[in-house]
């Protein structure tokens, strides 16, 4: 039996000879014993030869078409199976043996790019074809996610991945393939891409402006979102506004908008006419705006917020919420700092009236005060820590930048309780 194989492999596999003189050295089977399991070996005796990376070529060949589909999967792993095996091993009847196979070959295909291993890359690629083309997604995607970013692998084999009508073998691809070029990701986005898949292609790590305005265009919130989100992403100010015209009424695109570094000041203020006034201070934050543009900024906030004030219905229905939050003793630094980030400006307001002690509209003087030692005064009225009044002031507030007043060693209060009173007291006297 190993004669007739040895005899074929001699004759048709042209790094044969070269790995044989490889398995000798660290042989664990001597060719007896090989010759042995294959006429009488038990199960576990094959499942051991067939993981054994010092096996005679010919064995491991005989042993790919093995009755066991765990032997046929050691033979798939196996990184010495000769290539006349892998090539069996590609129309396996089952899917984990194929699979296998995928992962080896994908993983062994960027070490073949040498002149010397011409013959074997060529063959090696012929195999990945195959595997790229089966029938089941399993396969296809760890071939997809094992290549994903390699420059060293047949552009059209990309181009098929990418392609494919399972998002678990294109999205890989889509997300990170080099080899994709402006031309493949414009085709497949004007050919009615998937949520998903244009997600993956905003999250590239380098995006054109051309292939940002073709997202922008989709109107597909998700993608728009990670975008934005990605700062490797080149965009266009008119694709920009394009973006900001719709994102109005999408609170999912206010935080990635507003966080959306390197902002002309013109795109600041518009987007600062719609979203909370936290992620306004955020965006202030993540640009570094100039003291004076930053003032702007923040009256023009003030302004809207102002105007958008609750009617005297809402306000009624908002204290009514405090008054039970109130007494179930909820009312803390965390459910501040919770009420600032959701953007729920009313109930907070409400709510620290009732843990300051002081009427609703003594408290929203002073929040429209400006006044960081104010705002810092209502919160250690409300008995909330110095972190809370430095959020309170800047997100909550607005207070601008030269009226901050910071925490001293980082969490204590930095003035006294009798200052802190007599700043409150200002504001309770104008009632």
């Amino acid at each position: 039996m190993l004669g007739k194989l040895k005899a074929l492999f001699s004759k048709t596999d042209p790094s044969h000879g070269q790995k044989q003189t490889a398995y000798k050295d660290a042989q664990r089977f001597s060719t007896a014993e090989q010759k042995q399991i294959l006429e009488s070996g038990d199960d576990c005796d094959r499942l051991a030869l067939a993981a054994d990376s010092s096996a005679e070529p010919e064995v491991l060949y005989y042993l790919s078409e093995d009755k066991n589909p765990q032997v046929r999967e050691n033979i798939a792993r196996n990184s010495a199976t000769p290539l006349q095996a892998d090539k069996v091993l590609t129309r396996d009847e089952d899917d984990d043996v194929r699979s296998e196979l995928a992962r080896k070959i994908a993983r062994i295909i960027p070490g073949l790019a040498t002149e010397e291993t011409l013959a074997l890359r060529e063959k090696t690629i012929e195999i990945l074809e195959t595997l790229a083309a089966d029938q089941t997604p399993k396969v296809r995607a760890i071939i997809a996610e094992e290549i994903k970013t390699s420059l060293n692998v047949p552009k059209g084999i990309i181009d098929q991945l990418a392609r494919d009508t399972d998002e678990t073998v294109s999205l890989p691809v889509l997300a990170y393939s080099p080899l994709l070029h402006d031309d493949d990701l414009r085709e497949i986005i004007a050919a009615g891409a998937s949520s998903d898949a244009l997600e993956a292609i905003a999250r590239r790590k380098t995006v054109s402006e051309d292939i940002s305005n073709e997202l922008a265009t989709t109107l597909d919130i998700p993608a728009i979102a990670a975008l934005l989100t990605n700062k490797n992403a080149q965009i266009r100010e008119d694709t920009l506004d394009q973006i900001i015209d719709q994102a109005s009424d999408i609170d999912d695109l206010h935080k990635p908008l507003a966080l959306r570094p390197q902002l002309s000041l013109r795109a600041m203020k518009r987007i600062a006419g719609f979203v909370a006034s936290a992620l306004v201070h955020a965006m202030m934050e993540e640009n570094k705006l100039p003291e004076a543009d930053a003032e702007d900024l923040l009256d023009r906030v003030r302004d809207r917020l102002q105007s958008e004030r609750a009617s005297d219905s809402d306000e009624a229905k908002y204290a009514k919420t405090a008054s039970d939050l109130f007494r179930r003793g909820v009312l803390d630094d965390a459910f501040v700092i919770q009420q600032i980030a959701e953007n729920n400006r009313e109930l907070l307001l409400q709510c620290l009236a009732l843990l300051s002690d002081l009427p609703a509209p003594t408290v929203r003087k002073i929040i429209h005060s400006k006044s960081g030692r104010a705002v810092t005064a209502l919160a250690w009225k409300a008995k909330l820590t110095m972190r809370t009044a430095y959020s309170l002031q800047t997100q909550y507030a607005l207070v601008p930048t030269a009226q901050l007043l910071a925490a001293k060693d980082g969490k204590d209060y930095p003035i006294d309780d009798d200052e802190l009173e007599w700043h409150l007291s200002y504001f309770v006297e104008q009632n």
